[in-house]
């Protein structure tokens, strides 16, 4: 989730146990403890690029990791608060901003390490987009009232609409997998396997990709409120590192940087079609419809004992805008 949204639902958790004297420095601990686990961005090496992408949502992220992590953050903000607020209240508010910080990214697709060291795996329930000004907006008026006013009954109410709202996003969820599913009957595809997200800043219209053989097939979903559409996108093949760039070999840096990178995306890894040198992570562009990358690995170095580089990528059609809001609002993309 973006950082201001990690921040108010850290806030407004601990702002919604706090005492009335201790209320609007409650918040503001849970504010900044909520921030302290995406400091791990801050990983990185000159040297190997991927390093910083591995370690974004991991450690800090798992659910172990939160009574350290609210250590950290209390023993960080304890020289700020020592004279209005004991140490152990700093942490127990700590405590509470710092847990919601996996949990609420578990929420998106991307995934995070929630399980880690007992399990490697990147759970990700895509219930939400990783910006959604609704889901926000909830936090932000609970906290501000809560705020002004140092009680918890505003923080609770918007820690009650908060969670309706990720409820609605599993129900969406739940129809726009199943709609995904029927697509796949429908075209006669034998689906090994099936990820659905919701697009950028909304419930409404979601991201489908499932592989068949080996192929991806991109396709985007209107559901309810309003008509539910099915807008058929593109398809690519599945990268094979034997098959599409067997001179790199299997032992090569860059070749176990493409290990890596596949570990990353799920193993949803295609050639963007427009850079035969980059790989990407198909299950993200930002069209919904589309597989123009929003990131990606370039393999173009001088020798395959160097590390891949990892880009971002900023190009998409002129009418991407357009095509997002008339598929949002379920209109005919003909016309």
């Amino acid at each position: 989730m973006d950082l201001l949204t990690q921040g108010l639902l850290g806030g407004v958790l601990a702002l919604s146990v706090a005492k009335k004297k201790e209320s609007r420095r409650a918040s503001a601990i849970g504010f900044a403890a909520a921030l302290l686990a995406d400091a791990d961005i801050l990983i990185s090496a000159s040297d190997d690029p991927l390093m910083n992408v591995e370690f974004h949502r991991h450690f800090s992220h798992a659910l172990v990791f939160i009574p350290v992590g609210a250590l950290i953050a209390a023993l960080l903000l304890w020289p700020l608060l020592r004279k209005r607020l004991g140490f152990k209240r700093i942490y127990w508010y700590a405590l509470l901003g710092y847990a919601t910080s996996g949990l609420l990214d578990a929420c998106t697709s991307y995934g995070t390490h929630l399980l880690w060291p007992f399990s490697d795996a990147r759970i990700a329930w895509s219930i939400i987009a990783i910006i959604d000004p609704v889901f926000s907006l909830a936090l932000l008026i609970s906290l501000i009232l809560g705020f002004k006013y140092c009680k918890p009954i505003p923080a609770r109410v918007g820690l009650g609409l908060a969670g309706a709202y990720l409820l609605l996003g599993v129900w969406q969820h739940q129809n726009a997998l199943q709609s995904a599913m029927e697509l796949v009957e429908q075209r006669g595809h034998n689906a090994h396997r099936i990820i659905v997200k919701p697009t950028l800043a909304n419930l409404v219209l979601w991201r489908s990709v499932y592989q068949s053989n080996d192929f991806f097939y991109v396709d985007a979903i209107r559901i309810s409120p309003g008509p539910q559409r099915i807008y058929p996108g593109k398809s690519a093949r599945k990268f094979n590192l034997q098959r599409d760039r067997p001179e790199l070999g299997r032992e090569s840096t860059i070749s176990r940087d493409i290990a890596r990178f596949s570990k990353l995306a799920n193993d949803y890894v295609i050639t963007d079609p427009g850079r035969a040198n980059v790989l990407t992570d198909v299950r993200y562009s930002m069209l919904p419809i589309g597989i123009t990358p929003m990131w990606g690995l370039d393999l173009n170095v001088a020798s395959a004992s160097q590390h891949a580089k990892f880009k971002v990528y900023r190009d998409q059609p002129d009418n991407a805008r357009d095509l997002f809001l008339a598929m949002l609002l379920g209109h005919d993309l003909s016309n």
